[in-house]
């Protein structure tokens, strides 16, 4: 299985320059609907629910600090699969000419980023898990 690694690898190679919050918005949109049409995961690192909208934490280790990120040398584009690069492509297709803001916004209005910060007061710090199933199961209905 891929990595988000190699999920952000790729998709610095076929976008360039991006802010590190638009890249984590890309990363979670291509597991999210990865998981709808093929019905298995993208990479197996966790999602979670932080107060700026879905983050996997192995990526932000990495992009800690920085705004923008040119390349993601952690990563291995060329172990994805066909059908993995068809989804990301699909998702950068359609999310990738929006800007961050609108993708963390878009994300703070869907089940599966709202759901699992229920209780929680907007700013909150979070590490509560965006499930795969919730994922599947939101996008899935769309």
């Amino acid at each position: 299985m891929a990595s988000a690694h190699d999920v952000a690898a790729y998709i610095t190679q076929k976008r360039g320059e991006m802010s590190a919050m638009k890249l984590q918005k890309l990363v979670y949109y291509s597991q999210a609907w990865h998981l709808v049409w093929e019905e298995k995961r993208l990479f197996a690192d966790r999602v979670e629910a932080w107060a700026n909208g879905p983050v996997v934490p192995s990526l932000y280790r990495e992009h800690r600090g920085q705004f923008k990120v040119k390349d993601w040398p952690c990563g291995d584009a060329s172990k994805l699969s066909k059908e993995q690069v068809e989804s990301i492509d699909a998702v950068l297709k359609f999310y990738g000419p929006k800007p961050a803001h609108y993708l963390s916004e878009l994300t703070h209005s869907e089940a599966p980023w709202c759901d699992a910060r229920t209780g929680l007061p907007p700013s909150a710090r979070s590490s509560r898990e965006i499930t795969p199933a919730a994922m599947a199961e939101f996008y899935g209905s769309l």
